[in-house]
């Protein structure tokens, strides 16, 4: 499953030292900054935590540019990594169903090399590119552990099982050409956008991946979005309208920059906020391992789930209908032909539903059955607004403002939300009540 690319990337050297050093802080927003330092040490977890350094490592790679293949999800990525991870220390431990492979015949394997092995050897298969610097992190982080027997069985162990995760995702789909979507112009279908009309949308072919845990993409299905005549769709078309407009009045300030606060890759978020939640928990580095396996496996068939609905349904955004609202001849649905919203450029896929919604709450609803509890404080950094932070004190309030943000940054309706929380949450909460127990 090695992916080719053009050119050799490297992280910068400080970064190396960032991510294999300091990997028991608080999160960052960009984990490539050479000003990390260590704030928080979790007494009960190692000085250093392969399960977040490797997180780390990731969290760089994908917000590097260009890097990421615009036809594949990164959530595909961080699934086979923590997977892999989860797997490869669980098959030591053995206290907790394995994703899909338990080796046998393990015994004095140490718990990190299998960790630093598994997360190393799934990421330069996956990663190609920045092996050098992906080799320098594993050497970084093998180095706090003593050689001997433990840690060379550990590192056996993390490779072969990574290696194994790798095979069970060859032919899944993930690779394939995307389809053409068929553009009709029709009203309530998808349209190019303004202002820069991308004429195809983007992940067309997501929905026929394999999913890592749910038993199909249809498993969760949604009904259609609401008809354009309904109240509800009038309802939703006049609050975007009204409130997501860029340059306009009726939002205020405080949600004018919550939108434009989660106007990032909002999986990454949930990687920082998990990230937050394992430190200030203590968890060890198997405990650690398998709340990550947990929220990125939630992830990732969420992330598949929702595409699904998404090209089931095909509807048009509200710059679309706002700007097109003419054709539908309605005297509820007013037309403001030089709308745009407030974070100017609108993601190339269809509104219905949700993705900021469906995958906040599947990460909320994974962290809440995790520590048996809503209640965490934490803080929260932006890719879309450097140096500004929210804060939170339950994962729940979180996953709204993610929500809601979307409406507030004229992305989507309030019913593609309320729809991606509710496939969002139903994803999760299958996988964590019956997956890694």
């Amino acid at each position: 499953m090695k992916r080719q690319r053009k050119r050799l990337l490297v992280l910068p050297l400080a970064a190396v030292g960032a991510l294999t050093v300091a990997c028991s802080d608080g999160p960052t927003a960009n984990a490539t900054k050479s000003s990390v330092e260590a704030t928080r040490t979790a007494a009960a977890a190692p000085a250093v935590n392969p399960v977040i350094a490797w997180n780390r490592a990731v969290l760089a790679i994908v917000r590097t540019p260009g890097v990421q293949l615009p036809t594949i999800h990164s959530t595909y990525e961080f699934a086979i990594l923590h997977a892999s991870m989860y797997d490869a220390v669980n098959s030591i431990t053995r206290r907790h169903q394995p994703y899909k492979i338990a080796l046998k015949g393990v015994s004095d394997a140490s718990e990190d090399a299998a960790a630093i092995s598994a997360g190393h050897e799934a990421l330069v298969n996956l990663y190609e590119d920045f092996r050098p610097t992906l080799d320098s992190i594993q050497q970084a982080l093998l180095s706090t552990i003593p050689d001997g027997k433990p840690k060379r069985e550990g590192i056996r162990v993390g490779r072969q099982i990574a290696d194994s995760i790798l095979a069970l995702r060859a032919n899944d789909g993930h690779d394939v050409t995307p389809p053409l979507f068929d553009v009709t112009g029709a009203p309530g279908t998808w349209q190019p956008m303004p202002p820069n009309f991308q004429l195809q949308p983007q992940f067309t072919h997501w929905g026929q991946v394999k999913p890592f845990v749910v038993q199909s993409a249809l498993q969760f299905p949604l009904g259609p979005p609401p008809a354009l005549n309904s109240a509800q769709f009038i309802k939703d078309f006049n609050e975007i309208k009204r409130i997501g407009k860029l340059g306009g009045t009726a939002a205020t300030t405080e949600q004018q920059t919550i939108g434009k606060f989660w106007n990032g890759q909002i999986q990454d978020y949930w990687q920082e906020i998990t990230q937050t939640a394992a430190i200030g928990h203590n968890l060890n580095t198997e405990e650690t391992a398998r709340v990550f396996a947990l929220v990125n496996l939630s992830l990732a068939d969420a992330v598949i789930t929702y595409f699904k609905s998404k090209y089931q349904y095909g509807f048009w955004r509200p710059v679309t209908a706002v700007r097109e609202a003419g054709v539908l001849n309605n005297p509820a649905l007013q037309p403001d032909t030089g709308w745009l919203p407030l974070v100017t450029k609108t993601t190339p896929d269809p509104s219905y539903p949700g993705a900021h919604s469906a995958d906040s709450w599947a990460s909320a609803e994974v962290l809440i059955n995790f520590f048996a509890t809503n209640n965490f404080s934490f803080t929260v950094t932006s890719e879309a607004l450097p140096g500004v932070t929210r804060s939170f004190t339950t994962f729940t309030d979180a996953a709204h403002e993610a929500a809601n943000s979307r409406v507030y940054a004229g992305q989507h309706f309030r019913t593609d939300e309320d729809a991606g929380h509710e496939q969002g949450f139903r994803v999760a909460d299958y996988i964590v009540d019956n997956f890694l127990r």
